[in-house]
């Protein structure tokens, strides 16, 4: 049997839920762990001309998590909740960022994003996001996508960090 819980096949006779919680923190946690093994050299590494670097990519995702499982669930605005305005800011790097303290403040995230939508139903409306209400299976289904292409971002990123090893 897989360890990879959204291929357990007990997992689908649960219902839809399950399998979207499965595949968020399957991404969660690729993630998460693109920066295990790396120095902080390494993690910070402009490889790209826009502000994207590993770290930068974990401490987007933080971003993310607080602006559609916060910020859209709870109407609390990104100045309460100690967020950046916009997208673009959240991949920037401050002196002390670590890869242990972006990790830690990425988990907590996530953490936070699953109690706040263990009670709400895929079908009920979250209401603070600047599109207007929308059903929280659509946010969970933003949030696979959004994942998604950051774990790509991210295993090419790191693919290029470790090749310079090889090639330094």
């Amino acid at each position: 049997m897989s360890t990879n819980p959204s291929m357990d096949p007990g997992i689908f006779a649960a219902g839809i839920r399950p399998q979207f919680d499965a595949f968020l923190d399957e991404h969660r946690a690729a993630l998460h762990d693109c920066l295990d093994g790396l120095s902080e050299a390494e993690a910070r590494a402009a490889l790209v001309p826009s502000r994207t670097t590993l770290l930068g990519l974990v401490k987007h995702a933080a971003f993310v998590e607080k602006v559609w499982f916060d910020e859209a669930v709870t109407r609390r605005t990104r100045q309460e909740i100690g967020i950046p305005a916009t997208p673009d800011e959240s991949f920037i790097l401050e002196p002390g960022d670590t890869i242990a303290g972006v990790q830690a403040a990425y988990r907590e995230a996530c953490s936070a994003s699953r109690a706040r939508t263990s009670a709400p139903g895929l079908d009920d409306l979250v209401t603070g996001n600047r599109r207007g209400p929308l059903p929280l299976r659509w946010v969970y289904l933003h949030m696979l996508r959004e994942l998604a292409q950051h774990c790509g971002h991210a295993d090419i990123l790191r693919e290029q960090v470790l090749a310079a090893r090889r090639t330094g």
